[in-house]
């Protein structure tokens, strides 16, 4: 997982999820994994650096098969999946989970809905 200092430096700034600071190289899929493990550790960056930072992560994530749950950086770390707003279903919720949400919030139809179905009506 270390890069040696010469293929270091030749890397573009653009490969790095902080590329003022090089900090965080995103050339593959361990790396990718490595930056989201050590995200928080990154010193000396704004939040604005690290909103950034973020994108470049989920986008590298994309590239190299990486599964990324959370959707903020500010989840990053945190136990379980990342932090959700009351109102939003958890997709790794049960089907009779989901269904019971939507028979509480009146959605037509659910009967009949498939379990991501319910999970995009109550999004909704």
């Amino acid at each position: 997982m270390v890069i040696k200092s010469e293929t270091r430096n030749a890397m573009a700034d653009s490969t790095f999820a902080f590329p003022r600071v090089r900090k965080e190289p995103l050339n593959d899929a361990k790396h990718v994994r490595n930056a989201i493990a050590r995200f928080d550790q990154v010193r000396d960056v704004s939040d604005d650096e690290r909103d950034e930072a973020f994108r470049r992560i989920k986008k590298a994530a994309r590239k190299h098969g990486v599964e990324v749950t959370e959707r903020s950086w500010r989840d990053l770390g945190k136990p379980g999946t990342a932090r959700r707003s009351s109102d939003e279903p958890r997709p790794q919720a049960a089907k009779k989970e989901l269904y019971a949400e939507a028979q509480k919030r009146n959605i037509k139809g659910r009967s009949t809905m498939t379990k991501d179905q319910l999970i995009e009506a109550l999004r909704s």
